[in-house]
C-alpha cells in the first residue's frame, strides 16, 4: 500500500466505495466469482467508512448480479486483449477498481488508461499506486476533450474502451456527443458499456431513494440499435445479458430466466465505431 492503514476515507462518495466494498466481500467467498486482492486490502487494512455502503439494500441476487458484471466487463477486455495484445484500453469511470491487475499480464504490451475525475485518480495515487510503464491515470471528465488527444498519441494500435455503470449517470446528448468524438478520434475502436432499459433507470432511482445513489441515473434505451442509428460506422458486435448461460450462483434463481430474456434488463453492449483505416 502507498500509504499507511490510518487513512479515512469517511467523506468519499458511496459511488466509488460500494463497488469496492462489494468486490472484497466476494472475493473472501469459497466460491468467489472474481479475486481482486487489491479491494480486500483497501478494505480490511485501511480505515475506511463503510457504514453507507451497508445500508444499500443488496440482496444475494443484488449481490451476484453486480458481481458478474464485472467479472463479464473483465471477460471483455480479456477477450480484446487475446485478440490485440499491443492494445491500448481507457477504462472511463475506474474509480477505485483495479480491473488492470485482473486481466493484464504482466509481460504484456498493453497500454492501460484509468480514467476518472480528479478528486478520484488522486485517492487512487493515494491508496492504490501511481502509474507505471503501461500503466497511466487521466484526471478529467470522460466528457472534457483534452484526454482525446492524450490518448491518441497512441494509434494507430487498437483501442478498446471500456465503461461500467457509467453512462447511466450522463444525460443521452452527452453519451452520443462522447460516442461520435470515439468514432471520430479512434476509428475501429471498440466500445463495450452496460445500457439500462427507461423502467430500470425508474426501479432503480426508486429502490435507491434512501442512498446518495438517488436519483442520479438518467440515461436509459430499448435497444443497440438505437446506438447504431446516432451515426455512420457504429456497429452493434454483441450483447451480453444474465442468464444468456449458466451461472451456479444463480441456480436459485432460475425461474426469472424467461423473464429476463424476454426484457432483456441491465445487458452489456459490444459496439464497434468506424473502421480502422487500412
Amino acid at each position: 500500500m502507498p500509504e499507511s492503514t490510518n487513512q479515512n476515507l469517511s467523506g468519499f462518495s458511496e459511488t466509488y466505495l460500494a463497488p469496492l466494498y462489494w468486490k472484497a466481500m466476494e472475493s473472501q467467498r469459497p466460491d468467489a466469482m472474481i479475486k481482486d486482492e487489491k479491494a480486500v486490502a483497501l478494505v480490511t487494512q485501511m480505515n475506511l467508512d463503510f457504514s453507507r455502503v451497508r445500508q444499500i439494500p443488496m440482496n444475494e441476487l443484488l449481490k451476484a448480479m453486480r458481481i458478474i458484471f464485472t467479472r463479464e466487463m473483465d471477460r471483455y477486455a480479456r477477450d480484446f486483449i487475446s485478440r490485440h495484445p499491443d492494445a491500448v484500453v481507457v477504462h472511463i469511470g475506474c474509480g477505485l477498481d483495479s480491473r488492470f491487475e485482473r486481466v493484464v499480464e504482466r509481460n504484456s504490451q498493453v497500454e492501460w488508461y484509468d480514467l476518472d475525475f480528479p478528486d478520484v485518480i488522486d485517492m487512487r495515487r493515494r491508496f492504490i499506486g501511481d502509474e507505471g510503464e503501461r500503466y497511466h491515470l487521466l484526471a478529467c471528465s470522460v466528457l472534457e476533450d483534452d484526454w482525446l488527444e492524450a490518448v491518441k498519441v497512441r494509434s494507430p494500435r487498437p483501442f478498446l474502451f471500456l465503461a461500467e455503470t457509467v453512462f447511466v449517470y450522463f444525460m443521452e446528448v452527452q453519451v452520443k456527443s462522447l460516442v461520435l468524438k470515439l468514432r471520430d478520434h479512434f476509428p475501429g475502436a471498440e466500445l463495450v458499456f452496460d445500457g439500462w432499459r427507461p423502467f430500470e433507470v425508474w426501479l432503480g432511482n426508486r429502490y435507491l431513494s434512501n442512498s446518495q445513489f438517488a436519483g442520479l441515473m438518467h440515461w436509459s434505451f430499448w435497444h443497440g440499435q438505437e446506438i447504431e442509428g446516432w451515426g455512420d460506422g457504429i456497429h452493434l458486435l454483441d450483447e451480453w445479458g444474465f442468464f444468456d448461460q449458466l451461472e451456479p450462483r444463480m441456480d436459485s434463481y432460475r425461474w426469472m430466466a424467461p423473464i429476463f430474456r424476454l426484457f432483456k434488463p441491465m445487458r452489456i453492449f459490444h459496439f464497434q465505431l468506424g473502421q480502422a483505416a487500412g
